[in-house]
């Protein structure tokens, strides 16, 4: 199967110096692919020129004469920019022109304009926000939602769970991975009412649930898939990448105090690198918009080529090993279990 991406070339905060060459680097070890750059032609095509690949066989252009800015508010891009490269990109996913779109543009507006234009799949009631994050057993944990759900239904935490539970299985070729549920306490008894009743539902849905989880669980890589509404899982995702930061901050002025710990720092700059080779943030770029009827993937705005060839790899996995169909498997598998999801999702 040839898995064609459709990029927002234009979108982020570097445009196409990162999303052009990015794509020739993701090339270059997916030589199976196909690219289709979305945006001004004339400034892709001197783009294209400077990466050396005027005449890529695996690149084309699809020509789209608007951008949406990073800050624009997402019903204005919606309505009036119908032909912006984030659009186009979309619409030819829908058209299946493309499988996977990639975009480092306004989140907002991917988010909006994907669940507009792609709709939800059968049994979703709403996409999330997912992404792997590093863990302590030197693999990954899939989180979600990150973001885009601010309230919650347990039905719908359920659902973020089965999309989590189908997109490890997809990507990572877990047959049967855990799924963790976010809360203050592993008890039972502990958190709100919606938290207790997604846990009496996960228990009943066939799927591999762990139980409760708490917050030092995500990078303790005690469960495989992570469960929580948006609000929760952005604050988490926000501090644990501000705790990151801090502490690299820490190390490097610590190692520049003096003469001795500068010439430490140069002794042990190969368990600096590997250090950091681990924990490059770049290796985890791309959050996908998992539920839609298209694999979305947002890559950081600020992503530099490297990441964004992260991301492309991320969509093009997705795509590659039949995320979408295999979502709509487990989703049928647990609504028989739960007659009452089924009933649930229909009234929305």
């Amino acid at each position: 199967m040839r898995v064609t991406i459709a990029v927002d070339a234009m979108g982020g905060d570097h445009g196409l110096s990162v999303t052009v060459p990015a794509a020739v680097r993701f090339l270059s070890s997916h030589s199976e692919a196909h690219i289709i750059l979305v945006g001004q032609s004339a400034p892709i095509k001197e783009a294209l020129v400077a990466a050396n690949a005027a005449t890529h066989p695996c690149i084309s252009l699809y020509d789209a004469s608007e951008v949406i800015a990073m800050d624009e508010p997402p019903a204005d891009a919606l309505r009036r920019k119908k032909d912006s490269s984030m659009r186009v990109a979309i619409d030819l996913v829908k058209n299946g022109e493309a499988q996977a779109c990639v975009s480092a543009g306004n989140t907002g507006a991917l988010m909006m304009i994907g669940k507009f234009v792609l709709k939800t799949l059968h049994g979703i009631d709403r996409p999330a926000i997912a992404t792997q994050l590093p863990n302590a057993n030197n693999a990954v944990t899939t989180m979600l939602d990150l973001g885009a759900n601010v309230n919650c239904t347990a039905q719908q935490l359920l659902q973020f769970a089965v999309m989590g539970s189908a997109m490890v299985t997809a990507v990572e070729r877990r047959e049967n991975p855990s799924v963790g549920l976010l809360n203050i306490g592993e008890e039972d008894t502990k958190g709100n009412e919606v938290v207790k009743e997604a846990a009496e539902l996960l228990r009943q849905s066939g799927l591999n649930f762990y139980g409760n989880i708490e917050g030092d669980d995500i990078f303790k890589g005690t469960t495989d898939v992570v469960v929580c509404d948006g609000f929760v899982g952005n604050i988490a995702l926000k501090t644990s990448e501000g705790l990151a930061k801090m502490i690299a901050d820490f190390l490097k002025a610590e190692y520049k105090r003096n003469a001795i710990n500068m010439l430490a720092a140069f002794l042990s700059r190969g368990v600096i690198n590997a250090f950091k080779q681990r924990l490059n943030p770049s290796r985890y770029n791309g959050a996908t918009l998992i539920g839609l009827r298209g694999v979305v993937v947002k890559s950081h705005g600020s992503a530099d080529e490297e990441a964004f060839a992260f991301a492309l790899r991320k969509a093009y996995q997705e795509v590659a090993h039949g995320m979408l169909d295999r979502i709509a498997q487990r989703i049928e598998l647990v609504s028989r279990q739960l007659p009452e999801l089924e009933e649930s999702t229909a009234k929305q």
